[in-house]
Formats: C-alpha cells, structure tokens, sequence
C-alpha cells in the first residue's frame, strides 16, 4: 500500500480546507495511479482556485499531472496580489456575501450581485461578463464550467472586504457606484432632486448624486461617518 500513497505538503494558508485530521505537516494520500494531482488535492477539500503552484519531487507541473507512486507533492497558496486575466478586476459575489458586496461598490469596485442567483447563473455571469466569482462555497469553487474564482476569507464583512483587497488588489473609486445595483453615480444639482427629498433631507443636506442605471439618490446622511470609516481603512490597506 506504500508504494501507492502520495505524500502532499500543503501551505500553512490552505490548511484550514482540509479535514481536521489531515492539518499536519504532511498528508498522505491513498493514489490509484490514473487520477490527476489536481483531483487528489480537490478530493481532499482544496479547490484549485486556491492553488497558485503544485510541484511534484521538487518540479512544477500542472493540475492534470499524473504523479508516480510515492510521489512527494507540494501544493502552494495563490501568490497575493493575485493577478486577474483582464484588468481592472470585475467580481460577482454569490447570494451569502450581499454584505460584502455592498462594502465593494462602496469603494468602487465593479461587483455584480443577486440575492436570488443559483449556482449556474452564477457562474455563466462570471464567464460571460469575465468576473471572478467570489464564494465560500468550496463546491462552487470546484465547478470545472467556472474560469475564475476565489474563496472569500473571515466570518465579517470587513475581514472579507480586508482580503478581497489583499488578494486582488482592485483600484479603488470611493463613492462612484450605487451600493445597491453597482450602476456609476453622477453628481446632481439639489434642484434636481429636491422633489424626491424628505423636509428634513431638504433642510439638511447639499451634495447629492444619482445613479445612473436605477435612479436612487445619494447624499452624505446618518451613516456617513461609519462609511466613511469602512472607506479609509480600504485605502490604507490597498496604499
């Protein structure tokens, strides 16, 4: 049976794919000779997303390789910032991150979003509009259809945001989008809008913008401050 285990090292960041039993230093894995590395290392939790390199005996090879009996692998994390094959990097987000999608357009990256898009919507947007689909969904990740992805790390909307940045490091445009269809903001005279306003909207504020795919009007209210905050610290971490 030896002779037919393939030891893998994974890196320290895809550790937390795999089974708790196998979070050592090494993981050795069970190999019938004619499946390729990349499903060994699917079938053990990591989506080929999350790989940036896989080398085989100290040689690099693809995710079709056939690695011999007893074969020594090392399966490496995506190199961060990761690049994207078009620029700049365009996102949809799968119905569970609605949050962070909203904190995305907030700062002016193109991000798609649906609350009530399936797995293959999804993925057909992504390929069609060349987006990288955004998840935490391992299983959408292994998708063979899907061109692009990337799993989203952190429990909270700011840790996500915090990683989507590291990960692709997407310019940033503050306050240029609609938050709630992605459409671009054009700024309008209050005039203009100022049928549309509240009495207390009307007294208070000045500045106001549209968007111009689906028409809602924005000004800096209540929330300003928080997203004001939420705004700087994506400046700070992308530089």
């Amino acid at each position: 049976m030896e002779e037919r285990t393939l030891r893998l090292h994974f890196a320290a960041e895809l550790r937390f794919f795999l089974h708790p039993r196998n979070r050592g230093a090494q993981v050795r894995a069970p190999h019938d000779g004619t499946s390729s590395l990349g499903h060994v290392v699917e079938s053990l939790g990591v989506p080929l997303t999350e790989v940036g390199a896989l080398r085989v005996d100290g040689e690099a090879v693809p995710p079709s390789h056939r690695p011999g009996a007893a074969a020594s692998v090392e399966v490496l994390g995506v190199r961060r910032p990761q690049p994207v094959p078009w620029s700049p990097p365009r996102f949809v987000l799968d119905v569970h991150l609605g949050a962070l999608a909203r904190r995305m357009r907030l700062v002016g990256v193109d991000t798609a979003y649906r609350n009530d898009a399936d797995d293959d919507a999804l993925i057909a947007q992504a390929n069609a509009e060349q987006r990288v689909l955004l998840t935490q969904d391992r299983g959408l990740l292994r998708r063979r259809r899907l061109r692009a992805g990337g799993f989203v790390r952190g429990a909270h909307p700011d840790e996500q945001l915090a990683d989507v940045l590291d990960r692709f490091a997407p310019p940033l445009a503050p306050w240029t989008r609609c938050t709630a269809c992605n459409g671009l903001l054009a700024e309008v005279r209050k005039a203009e809008v100022e049928p549309e306003l509240l009495p207390g909207t009307r007294a208070t504020y000045d500045s106001f913008a549209r968007c111009l795919a689906c028409g809602r009007v924005y000004w800096p209210g209540a929330h300003h401050r928080r997203l004001s905050a939420i705004v700087a610290a994506a400046e700070r971490r992308t530089g």
